[in-house]
């Protein structure tokens, strides 16, 4: 049991998250992933969770194992060419996952998800959760690009608008 963690996440509040991620960031996100969705046949979710709570918190669950929980409950793994991403912030740990799909991730690999992740951290780290979100979002509909330009502009199989927990 991780006491400080524990502590951490229970004194986290809504109000710290629409601090970090008022309306007009939200907004932005939102633009930004249908922006690159019309650039490549990808999908993009984003998920923001201010902090865990009851059993997943008592028993230690990572930002990881949320994520991947996230990933299939919001079925971000049904696109069609099994090209969808979920970036996932968790607000208490400032930490962040991404979880990709069996296509996109054969092709970039681990290396590239987490670089985006410790790049979206680092602006974090310094209050600019405006710009490490967008960071973030633009850097793998970039990655997107490179592998699934050829449906720009295809349907769109998940909603843009971020998700706040």
């Amino acid at each position: 049991m991780d006491l400080p963690r524990i502590l951490r996440h229970l004194s986290t509040t809504s109000w710290q998250v629409r601090r970090a991620f008022p309306k007009a960031t939200l907004l932005a996100i939102e633009q930004a992933i249908r922006a690159g969705e019309s650039d490549h046949g990808g999908e993009l979710r984003f998920v923001i969770e201010g902090a865990l709570d009851g059993a997943p918190l008592w028993r230690g669950q990572s930002a990881r194992e949320r994520a991947i929980d996230l990933f299939g409950s919001l079925r971000v793994w049904d696109t069609e060419h099994n090209n969808g991403v979920l970036v996932y912030v968790l607000l208490a740990d400032r930490r962040v996952e991404i979880v990709a799909d069996r296509g996109i991730h054969a092709c970039c690999g681990t290396h590239a998800w987490t670089a985006i992740c410790r790049g979206m951290e680092k602006q974090f780290a310094i209050g600019e959760f405006d710009v490490g979100a967008l960071f973030g979002v633009q850097a793998v509909a970039r990655l997107l690009a490179s592998h699934y330009a050829e449906g720009r502009g295809g349907r769109n199989e998940l909603p843009d608008a971020p998700i706040v927990l």
